[in-house]
C-alpha cells in the first residue's frame, strides 16, 4: 500500500522553484534589452562619441540574439538542456562584466553582441528544460511563473536604468548582473534537473 505523502506523477504537488529560477534568468535577459534607454547620454559622456553612435550597443544586442536564437535548439539538443542553460547564464555574466569595463564603443558593441548571443541561448532553452522535466498537467501554471519575471524586464529596464544613472555609475547597470547571475547558476545546479542530449543531425 503507498503511503499517503506519494503521488502519481501526474498528480504530485507542484514544485514551482524551476520555472520560478528559470523566470528570474530570462528577467535578467529581457531587462538588459531595455535598460541602457534613458543610460545613453550619460555612457556618450563618458566614451566620448555622439550619443545617437550608441544606438549600436541597442541594435547589435538585438541582432546578436536573433541570429543565435535558431542555434538554441539544436545546442539544447546536442549538448543537454540544463548545460547549454547553465553556459548561456556563465556567457552572459561575463558579457555584462565587460559591458560594463568597456573603455570605448566598439569594446562595448563587441560585449554586447555576446550578451545577445548569450540571451538568444537562455530563452528557448530555458523554455525547452521547463517542457521537458514539468509533467503535462502542471505545465499551464509552470508556464504562467516563468513568463511573469519575463514580462517584467521591458517594463522595469528604462526606470532602473534611469535610477542607476541618477544616483551611480552608469556601468553598474551591467556590473548588477553578476550577483544575480551568480545566486541564478547555484540555484539551477541545485533545483534543475539534468536534461539529456539526443542524436541530432549537424547545423545546417
Amino acid at each position: 500500500m503507498s503511503s499517503p505523502d506519494s503521488f502519481p506523477a501526474e498528480t504530485a504537488p507542484a514544485d514551482w522553484r524551476v520555472p520560478a529560477i528559470i523566470g528570474a534568468a530570462l528577467m535578467m535577459q529581457t531587462l538588459n534589452a531595455t535598460v541602457l534607454t534613458n543610460a545613453l547620454p550619460a555612457m556618450a559622456t563618458a566614451l566620448e562619441v555622439d550619443p545617437l553612435r550608441l544606438n549600436l550597443a541597442i541594435t547589435m544586442y538585438m541582432l546578436a540574439a536573433a541570429v543565435f536564437l535558431p542555434v538554441s535548439g539544436w545546442a539544447a539538443d546536442r549538448f543537454g538542456a540544463r548545460r547549454v542553460f547553465v553556459a548561456a547564464i556563465i556567457l552572459y555574466a561575463l558579457a555584462s562584466a565587460a559591458c560594463g569595463l568597456a573603455g570605448s564603443l566598439p569594446a562595448l558593441v563587441a560585449a554586447r553582441i555576446a550578451q545577445g548571443a548569450a540571451g538568444a541561448m537562455m530563452g528557448p532553452v530555458g523554455r525547452l528544460v521547463l517542457l521537458r522535466t514539468t509533467p503535462k498537467s502542471q505545465l499551464v501554471g509552470a508556464l504562467s511563473i516563468l513568463t511573469m519575471p519575463a514580462l517584467l524586464g521591458p517594463v522595469i529596464g528604462p526606470v532602473l536604468g534611469g535610477a542607476i544613472v541618477t544616483f551611480a555609475d552608469w556601468r553598474w547597470i551591467f556590473f548588477i548582473n553578476l550577483p544575480i547571475a551568480v545566486v541564478g547558476l547555484i540555484l539551477v545546479l541545485r533545483h534543475v534537473p539534468r536534461v539529456a542530449g539526443q542524436e541530432v543531425a549537424p547545423t545546417d
